[in-house]
């Protein structure tokens, strides 16, 4: 179980997706943590049971426990966060920004993890989801804090290959 399952399930067609998930899972520049947390946390945001069991197993002999529970987390409040920001957002209406969310975020000033590695699971999530409100801001976190652009580029592949393999077994699953 874990990566090469994973990668054993992908089609003939998506061989790119498969070489590319052996590519930023095995050779990234980011920590342990900051990989195997942000391969999770997309993981969960990507939503496919396949790529989730997979890579939560793989991100299990990688993360300590808080680690898993943080990454967790990062999905969970970015599952939130990216639908309401985006959508005060897209409203076009700058009345709503001076209203506050009044919802509940304290994770995200107590991960239980580095908070910097917390904050690239959830420019991570937020590139899934779609929501530039919060890349921008996680970004922006993220250079505040010193952590370069290459590990925010580095988030990004992961997050862009996660999502490549759970639509692929998404639409093999639908059309079997």
């Amino acid at each position: 179980m874990g990566l090469d399952a994973l990668k054993a399930q992908l089609p003939d067609y998506a061989r790119d997706t498969k070489l590319n998930l052996g590519t930023v899972l095995g050779t990234s520049p980011l920590t342990e943590q900051q990989l195997w947390g942000t391969a999770l946390a997309c993981a969960i945001a990507a939503r496919n049971p396949v790529v989730l069991r997979e890579i939560a197993a793989e991100a299990a002999d990688h993360l300590k426990p808080e680690a898993l529970q943080a990454a967790k987390g990062a999905a969970s409040i970015m599952a939130m966060n990216n639908i309401y920001y985006r959508s005060k957002h897209l409203i076009g209406d700058d009345a709503y920004q001076s209203l506050p969310a009044r919802l509940r975020m304290q994770i995200i000033g107590n991960p239980g993890v580095d908070k910097a590695d917390f904050e690239l699971w959830c420019l991570a999530v937020s590139a899934i989801t779609g929501c530039g409100v919060c890349l921008e801001s996680h970004e922006k976190t993220l250079m505040g804090a010193g952590v370069g652009r290459e590990a925010v580029h580095e988030a990004l592949r992961v997050a862009a290959v996660i999502h490549a393999a759970a639509v692929t077994l998404d639409a093999e699953a639908t059309l079997a």
